[in-house]
């Protein structure tokens, strides 16, 4: 069926539906965008005239790996979100129809060609700022944003051709307009992309691409114009190409893709972000056939917990992620960030891997009939629970702080002027108190909608869903107020704060294991 099918069946269903948009209406959303611009307009033309002038070349790096890990984790959102969604209706009811998927797709394409224009536009911003303009500032700022949006379009054109390219197999060859050397092969492409840009991050981050980065921040016009050409061709040619592969996105991709989404926005719609965890966990073991293997002989509260470990070791490609992202705090103080928001940040990092691991727990709250009929007794299987975050966290902590305190990758406030063996054992003894944080977070009940609303200046504010967000972070920051005074006060002695935050770690754990009851 024609587009002209595909027009009808819309104007069908917009005629059965809500009353459309009013002239009203429409001046009414021009005149909020009008002024949206007129604000804003402003203070982003302060911002750039900020990035005017050569930029510190010992930042470039670290404002290059951030960049570069911002684009990896874009080009990775895309390919997990689908990139082309259907919503519900139009999913269930025209994906299986005659009508023509290409333009039935239309509608879901340009709106990733919208979000891929603002995050280019993002994009562009953030490369000006890394490599900044020296002269030329209205040329370079072009040049900035036009790289940027080229950018990004091209990689989430990679993204629906390796999306279109799930439902090929070697018998499509010989179909009308499927060459036989296309199929799964952008998939790895876009494999190939994302591995480049955290290979480039990595090497970014230890100041090897100076050189290079001060030659193109100083680079002339012309040779700039011809790169961001080059772009602009490449990105176009790639977007043509996936527009092309819209009729080939297999029907079950899509079913799967658009269940997922509406999974996240019911998620995001009532604000329990915790149905999101559950829904990436079980996607993951669903799809695998996991081996059986005779338990070690443990005692009754250990013996739950080592699920917890099983799981773990099931996953080591998740523990590969976790110690590359120990590097991140020591980016972020190299891109010239204060030494609290250093601090902050590996304090941060270790709560977020020891909730990684606190899944169990989180599944003795859902499910307390089941914790029962373990027969163990809470607290001590709390308890045992609370071995393997705080591991995790530990080491992640370690390595974070000896990362950040080696060679100069940027400096923290009290750890600055101190030997790393002063400062890499703050990461293990405040392991206990963000393991305890990390089962609070696990453990928390759903947001409470019923909850009062405080009116500000700015807004409402819903006291429930600050109270859930709250609920770890608050006891994290408790338990850590020793660790995070060392690190940030210049010139301070580690070894009493040191000696402090272990015995308050532990009293932090223990308070909180001997306080908690089962649901």
């Amino acid at each position: 069926m024609s587009e002209s099918g595909v027009r009808a069946v819309r104007a069908y269903l917009r005629s059965h539906g809500p009353a459309p948009a009013s002239l009203l209406d429409r001046y009414v959303t021009g005149f909020c965008l009008l002024m949206a611009v007129m604000v804003l307009g402003h203070p982003l033309a302060g911002v750039f005239a900020g990035l005017a002038g050569p930029v510190d070349p010992g930042r470039m790096g670290a404002g290059a790996a951030l960049l570069s890990l911002a684009l990896a984790g874009f080009l990775a959102g895309a390919r997990t979100a689908g990139p082309v969604v259907l919503n519900g209706p139009d999913a269930s009811w025209l994906l299986l129809s005659p009508l023509n998927r290409r333009d039935l797709l239309a509608r879901p394409a340009r709106t990733l060609g919208v979000v891929a224009l603002v995050a280019g536009l993002l994009f562009g911003v953030g490369l000006l700022a890394v490599l900044g303009a020296p002269d030329q500032l209205v040329w370079r700022v072009l040049a900035a944003l036009v790289l940027g949006v080229a950018t990004t379009v091209g990689g989430m054109a990679l993204a629906v051709l390796g999306q279109a390219a799930q439902g090929w197999h070697p018998a499509q060859t010989g179909q009308p307009g499927q060459a036989p050397h296309t199929g799964r092969a952008w998939q790895l492409w876009l494999t190939l992309a994302i591995v480049a840009l955290l290979a480039l991050a990595a090497v970014a981050v230890t100041n090897q691409l100076r050189t290079v980065l001060t030659v193109a921040a100083h680079a002339p016009l012309s040779p700039l114009a011809a790169t961001a050409t080059g772009a602009v061709v490449t990105a176009g040619l790639l977007a043509r190409h996936a527009w092309r592969s819209l009729d080939r996105i297999p029907a079950r991709t899509l079913t799967t893709a658009s269940t997922r989404a509406g999974h996240v926005a019911s998620a995001t719609a009532s604000l329990d972000t915790s149905a999101l965890t559950w829904i990436v966990e079980d996607n993951h073991w669903r799809a695998r056939k996991l081996g059986s293997r005779r338990w070690p002989r443990l005692s009754g509260p250990l013996a739950p917990a080592w699920q917890d470990w099983r799981r773990l070791a099931r996953r080591p490609g998740w523990l590969a992620t976790i110690a590359g992202t120990s590097v991140l705090p020591a980016v972020l103080g190299q891109a010239g960030a204060p030494p609290a928001a250093v601090a902050i940040a590996v304090l941060a990092g270790g709560l977020a891997v020891a909730a990684t691991a606190a899944s169990g727990a989180r599944r003795d709250a859902d499910n307390p009939a089941l914790a029962r009929l373990i027969g163990t007794a809470h607290r001590p299987t709390l308890a045992a629970r609370a071995v393997l975050p705080a591991l995790l966290s530990g080491t992640w902590t370690s390595l974070a702080l000896l990362l950040t305190g080696l060679g100069g990758l940027g400096g923290l406030g009290g750890a600055a002027n101190l030997p790393l063996s002063d400062v890499a054992p703050l990461g293990l003894v405040v392991a206990p108190a963000l393991a305890a944080a990390a089962l609070r977070m696990a453990r928390r009940a759903p947001v409470d909608h019923s909850m009062p609303i405080i009116e500000t200046p700015g807004g409402p504010i819903p006291t429930g869903v600050l109270k859930w967000a709250a609920t770890g972070p608050d006891l994290a920051l408790i338990g850590s107020l020793p660790a995070l005074i060392a690190l940030t006060t210049p010139g301070v002695a580690t070894a009493p704060y040191l000696a402090a935050q272990a015995v308050w770690s532990t009293v932090v754990l223990a308070g909180y294991v001997w306080r908690s009851r089962a649901r």
